[in-house]
Order: C-alpha cells, then sequence, then structure tokens
C-alpha cells in the first residue's frame, strides 16, 4: 500500500457521546465506510502523482460523514445524481472500489467502462445516474428523473424518490432556481442537497451569495430548507432521511445544505493558496474521522485495536482495488464509438483518424 501522509486518522478525542438508541453495528458500519472512503481518496492522490489517473481529480477527503450519512437516508430504489466529486458517493452507494478505481485508471472493468473516468461515476444498479462535470449539470436531469417519477407510481413510505447532490457555487446558477421552482409547482419527489464547504472553487460563499445562508433559497419557492453538521453523520442522515420521506409519501421536494469542509484545495492539483494556515487548521480540527472514532472509543463500542483493524481492512481493500484495476485492460481503439448512444442511432461516427473515407450509403 502507498504511504498516506496527507491527512491523517489520530484517534481524536470525539465530539460527545453516541446516541444510546443509535445500534453498535450501524455505527461501526458508518466508521468503516467513511475509513474506506478516505483510504480510497488518499490513493487516489498518490495514483495521479504516479499519472495512473489522468484529466480532473476532485475528492471526498473531509467531507466522508456527510457521504455516508446522505447515501444512509436513501432507499435501494431512490436515485442519486451527483457533482463531479463523486468517489465517495459511489462506494457508499454499493459500487465496488475495484470497479470504480478501474473507472479512474480509464479501464474497461471501470463502473462506466473507462469512458467516464473521474467525473462520471455512473451505475444503473445502484442507481447513482452520474457524476456530472458541468456545475449544476445534474439538476434538470434530476429534476426530470422526479418528474418522470410521478408517473410510474403513487407517493408513498415505499416510493421512489431523488436526491440531487450539488456544491455552494451551484446555487447561483439559472438552472438551480428554474429547476426548484418546476419541483414546487409540480410537486416533485426530489431533494436537492447542497454540500456547503463554504468555497465555489476559491471563492468564498460570503463573497459570491447575496444570501450566504443557502438553505434560506428554498423560501422562494415554498420549499422548506435545513442546514445542518456535515461533519456528524448521524445528523446528515436524519435530516436527509426526514427530507427524502417527505419526498416519498407526501411528493414535497426539500433543500437541505450540509456544512462540510474538504481537507484539500478543489480538485488534486489545486495547492488551495487562497485558504490561510488558520483556516486549514480549523478543518483538520473538525475531521469527521478521528472524530467518530474518539466517540467510539469514548463510548465502549470499539477499542484500539478494533479501530486499527478496520483501518488495516480499508487500506486492503483498496490495494486490492489498484491491483484490480492496474490489471484490466485498456479500451482499444476500434471500441471508441461503443456506447455513445443507447440505441443504434443512423448515421453515428464509426471511423478513426487515418481510416478511408466511406461513402454512406
Amino acid at each position: 500500500m502507498v504511504e498516506k501522509t496527507e491527512v491523517t486518522m489520530d484517534s481524536g478525542e470525539g465530539t460527545g457521546p453516541v446516541p444510546a438508541k443509535e445500534p453498535a453495528e450501524v455505527l461501526l458500519g458508518y466508521y468503516r465506510d467513511m475509513v474506506l472512503i478516505r483510504s480510497f481518496e488518499l490513493t487516489a492522490v498518490e495514483m495521479y502523482k504516479r499519472a495512473k489517473i489522468g484529466g480532473y481529480c476532485h475528492l471526498n477527503l473531509g467531507e466522508e460523514a456527510t457521504v455516508v450519512g446522505l447515501t444512509a437516508a436513501l432507499h435501494k430504489r431512490d436515485y442519486l445524481f451527483t457533482t463531479y466529486r463523486d468517489h465517495g458517493y459511489a462506494l457508499s452507494r454499493g459500487m465496488a472500489p475495484g470497479q470504480v478505481m478501474a473507472e479512474l485508471f480509464g479501464k474497461t472493468t471501470g463502473v462506466a467502462k473507462g469512458r467516464g473516468g473521474s467525473m462520471h461515476m455512473f451505475d444503473t444498479e445502484t442507481r447513482m445516474l452520474g457524476g456530472y462535470g458541468i456545475v449544476g449539470g445534474q439538476i434538470p436531469p434530476a429534476t426530470g428523473a422526479a418528474l418522470a417519477l410521478t408517473y410510474r407510481g403513487e407517493p408513498g413510505p415505499d416510493a421512489e424518490a431523488v436526491m440531487c447532490q450539488l456544491g455552494d457555487g451551484t446555487t447561483n446558477i439559472g438552472a438551480f432556481h428554474e429547476s426548484l421552482n418546476m419541483a414546487a409547482i409540480w410537486d416533485l419527489p426530489i431533494v436537492y442537497v447542497i454540500v456547503n464547504n463554504r468555497l465555489g472553487m476559491g471563492t468564498t460563499v460570503e463573497a459570491a451569495s447575496g444570501e450566504p445562508e443557502l438553505y434560506r433559497r428554498g423560501a422562494s419557492y415554498r420549499i422548506p430548507g435545513e442546514r445542518v453538521d456535515g461533519n456528524d453523520v448521524l445528523a446528515v442522515r436524519e435530516a436527509a432521511a426526514a427530507a427524502m420521506e417527505r419526498a416519498r409519501a407526501q411528493r414535497q421536494p426539500g433543500l437541505l445544505e450540509v456544512m462540510s469542509y474538504r481537507l484539500k484545495g478543489h480538485s488534486v492539483v489545486d495547492p488551495a493558496r487562497y485558504r490561510s494556515s488558520e483556516d486549514n487548521e480549523r478543518a483538520r480540527e473538525a475531521d469527521p474521522i478521528p472524530a467518530l472514532r474518539g466517540s467510539l472509543l469514548q463510548a465502549g463500542i470499539i477499542d484500539e485495536e478494533h479501530a486499527t483493524e478496520i483501518e488495516r481492512e480499508a487500506d486492503e481493500q483498496v490495494s486490492a482495488a489498484v491491483a484490480f484495476a492496474d490489471s484490466s485492460p485498456d479500451p482499444a481503439p476500434g471500441e471508441l464509438f461503443d456506447y455513445a448512444y443507447a440505441t443504434p442511432v443512423a448515421n453515428a461516427p464509426h471511423t478513426l483518424p487515418g481510416d478511408p473515407v466511406v461513402e454512406m450509403p
């Protein structure tokens, strides 16, 4: 396994006692998922430096509690649309680490057969429909999916619903407001989740938004909004679950703002010089993984040996994922145009550069 030095997982002191009503196995499951995401993302940094991963690469480092809390609120039949910061969501939604890493490597065994890469995780089985590279590109399709669900059945506790995750900077684009307006007037079963890391790339929310408390923006469309601490996996899960339940049972759209600060720059290659040393220190102090680790230790749910074993198992899973991706085949040039369309399309491109020109019949 590559050495991980960027972000540590010290024991921490925790954020207070773990709620007694929460089953220990659930809390341990959340901790395992968060540690796996952390190990995966730290390894992705190293693989990018080794040129195993190309293109853009955006990480969920520091957002693990947000990712796991949000996906824990989803039913198996719910649909998830995300931004390009999507690796953790793919893992937490149930995609195999090897297939996710293979997608980062651009291999045919990846979740999108190597066509999508870091920003375009996609899997119909787990109902995660992207990873979108364009800021806000996921919002209209997610809203359209919610509209489609209204034709597929009646509302109820077991109905399907949509979660659409977006970043704080996305709330300033037109598609955000247009989609919320349509969701409100058509009573769509969708919850829009703003992951607010306080920086739209390098610009603070306060400098870019006339209303920096972003959950309030739903009020313009009479959509209920709520802000929650993204470093508390249980708080995120409870808030998201309640909003998703209203979407399913009442077809009431919701807006959830999750305050979750990333530990790295906007992307792997961003040194984040726009952040002060004090700001970085506050982010490290709020790191959700050592906080949850400390709370589990304090509550007697795990001991140091057990916690270390969970972290070792995560590293082994990620090492196996790297080995799987490394040994997987690259797409062949002749497959360049495969999967461009879901069904055959007349006059679709099929020749490669240098091929002789062939007249179409």
